[in-house]
C-alpha cells in the first residue's frame, strides 16, 4: 500500500466516525463497500470474519474495526503495517465520534427539556434501527444473497421476533443458534 492508500483509509474511517450513528457497527456495510468491494484490501471471509471475532469476544464492540484495520496492515505487508492499519483505523473511528459524543451529550443534558431536542432523539430512534439492519445484511449475505439460505432468514426472523416479544435471555438464543450450526440444521 502505498502512503496515499494510507492517508485514505484513515480519512475514510474519519467520515465513518462522523457517520456512525448508533455504533461504529452500523457502519459496518460502508466498511465492506470500501475496503472489499471498492479497494480489495479485504476479502469477503476476511471481512465476516473479522466482524464476527470481534463480536464474539468480551470487550467493547468497536474492536472489530481493530481488526479490519489489522487484516488490512497484514495483508499489505507483516507485523508493523498492522499495527499501522490497526492504528490508523481505530484513530479515524474514535476521535471525531467521540469528541462529536462528548460535546453533544452535554449540550443534550443541558437541553433535554426542549421539544427539539426530544424529537431529536425520537426521531434518530428508526434510523438507528434500519442501520443495525443493513449491518446484519450484509454480513449475512456478503455480496450475494442465496436464497438456498432460506433456514438462516428464517431464523433471524424468529429470533428477532423473539427478542422483540419476549424477555428470553440473548445468551439462550445464541446457544439455540450454535446448536441447530453444530448438528447441521443451519
Amino acid at each position: 500500500m502505498t502512503p496515499a492508500d494510507w492517508l485514505s483509509l484513515l480519512l475514510h474511517y474519519l467520515l465513518l466516525s462522523v457517520l456512525s450513528v448508533g455504533g461504529a457497527i452500523t457502519t459496518a456495510p460502508d466498511m465492506h463497500r470500501f475496503l472489499v468491494q471498492e479497494k480489495s484490501w479485504l476479502s469477503d471471509p476476511q471481512f465476516s470474519a473479522s466482524v464476527a471475532i470481534a463480536q464474539a469476544a468480551p470487550g467493547p464492540n468497536v474492536l472489530f474495526v481493530a481488526l479490519l484495520g489489522w487484516n488490512v496492515g497484514l495483508n499489505a505487508g507483516g507485523t508493523a503495517t498492522a499495527c499501522l492499519g490497526l492504528l490508523l483505523a481505530m484513530v479515524g473511528i474514535l476521535v471525531p465520534s467521540g469528541t462529536i459524543t462528548y460535546l453533544a451529550s452535554q449540550w443534550g443534558h443541558r437541553n433535554r427539556e426542549l421539544r427539539a431536542v426530544r424529537a431529536f432523539k425520537q426521531g434518530m430512534a428508526p434510523i438507528v434501527i434500519a442501520l443495525l439492519i443493513a449491518t446484519g445484511w450484509v454480513l449475512a449475505t456478503g455480496t450475494e444473497p442465496k436464497l438456498a439460505d432460506w433456514r438462516l432468514w428464517l431464523l433471524a426472523a424468529v429470533t428477532a421476533l423473539l427478542v422483540w416479544r419476549t424477555r428470553i435471555h440473548l445468551l439462550w438464543m445464541l446457544g439455540a443458534g450454535a446448536l441447530l450450526g453444530w448438528f447441521g440444521v443451519l
